[in-house]
């Protein structure tokens, strides 16, 4: 199959679109950060850095650590950041770039996304890293794609709209799970969590300016809501849109988090910045193991 240039554009160079990152220069390993400013954090953690590059908010960096390649990359923010990403490192991993077909031999990353949230339970302490072992798609992105229900769980989906009384005019949240080979990998280390990816920081999180909400009592419902032994954790703005094109493309992603706010306790940790190097630390040793 080939993929027509109107469809993915490769530079002259023989980089991606976007991205502007070339095949080889991306390891199986990526980490994926928000904030282009966090990429430079590798440089002093990396034992070799191979080569790097910036392209308008994507600022990436690969080397080596501990024997392991990895590649960090900054998103930017937001899911619709993600739908580039995630097609481009796809692209990188799964087509010829050259002759634009798609590689007969499927090539899986493991994809960590690290940031910051804000936490929404009493019992999940300012400063935890969170693991999202579900993200929840308060975003539409994954609606444009086939396979949407498939990489989402129907019963949670109609347990938390009900409870929310869902306006028609949103489109319906999706759960999807992160990597099985990824939660247990991190599994001791950090908080299990279930994280809300919200299409905005104000709004979409609850939060009140000179705009009213569609749901008013939109924090009370979440905090209270619960499925079983699950229940919401946290949130931030991208984690959703990571897991379920990773799981739609044949990836394994996951996203952890460094709970810098608590939305509940309605206190925040200014000083995170050491907090969000350890997890970085964290990371990058687990995925030294695999």
């Amino acid at each position: 199959m080939r993929i027509p240039e109107s469809e993915l554009i490769i530079n002259s160079d023989g980089s991606v679109f976007h991205l502007h990152i070339r095949p080889e220069q991306i390891a199986d390993k990526v980490v994926l950060v928000g904030d282009p400013g966090r990429v430079e954090m590798f440089r002093g953690i990396f034992d070799a850095v191979e080569c790097e590059g910036v392209s308008r908010e994507f600022v990436w960096i690969t080397g080596t650590y501990r024997g392991k390649r990895i590649t960090a990359l900054s998103t930017g923010i937001g899911t619709d950041n993600i739908d580039i990403v995630m097609t481009e490192l796809d692209a990188l991993a799964n087509i010829d770039c050259s002759t634009r077909e798609v590689k007969p031999v499927h090539r899986s990353l493991s994809i960590v996304r690290v940031g910051t949230c804000g936490a929404i339970q009493p019992d999940v302490p300012l400063g935890s890293y969170i693991l999202s072992h579900y993200s929840v798609g308060f975003d539409s992105l994954m609606g444009w794609y086939a396979g949407r229900d498939s990489i989402s769980d129907a019963g949670m989906e109609e347990s938390l709209m009900r409870h929310m009384k869902w306006p028609a005019a949103l489109s319906r949240p999706y759960f999807v799970k992160a990597s099985e080979k990824l939660i247990d990998l991190f599994s001791g280390s950090t908080v299990r969590g279930m994280t809300i990816s919200a299409p905005g920081f104000y709004g979409p999180q609850g939060r009140v300016v000179r705009q009213k909400l569609a749901m008013p009592d939109m924090m009370q419902d979440i905090e209270s809501w619960r499925y079983g032994d699950w229940k919401i954790t946290n949130f931030e703005m991208e984690g959703s849109a990571i897991s379920g094109m990773a799981a739609n493309l044949g990836h394994d992603a996951a996203t952890v988090c460094c709970a810098i706010a608590h939305r509940y306790l309605r206190d925040a940790d200014t000083d995170y910045k050491p907090r969000v190097l350890g997890l970085v630390a964290l990371v990058m040793d687990k995925l030294s193991e695999i």
